[in-house]
């Protein structure tokens, strides 16, 4: 028997909110997106450089106020990143 990677999946309010925030921000790569039919909650996978998250609207999935804890190489470069976009958020 062996124990795989977890998937963590986390809950999202606002699709275009959560795209903007995870990809256009923090700089991920939607993966795929599923939907069971249109007007259904959004299920969808993205990743960067090795992390990957589910973000789900599903009712349910991924508590409201969960933490999570990514490990980052040269967390200086990253922060530099983010703030050289001077996005509001």
């Amino acid at each position: 028997m062996e124990l795989k990677q977890a998937t963590t999946i986390l809950r999202i309010f606002d699709e275009v909110k959560a795209k903007d925030f995870y990809c256009q921000y923090l700089g991920f790569t939607i993966d795929w997106e599923h939907r069971f039919e249109d007007g259904m909650p959004l299920y969808f996978q993205i990743s960067r450089s090795g992390c990957v998250l589910h973000l789900s609207e599903h009712h349910g999935d991924g508590t409201p106020g969960t933490k999570i804890r990514i490990e980052c190489d040269n967390v200086k470069v990253y922060h530099k990143e983010l703030k050289a976009k001077k996005i509001s958020i």
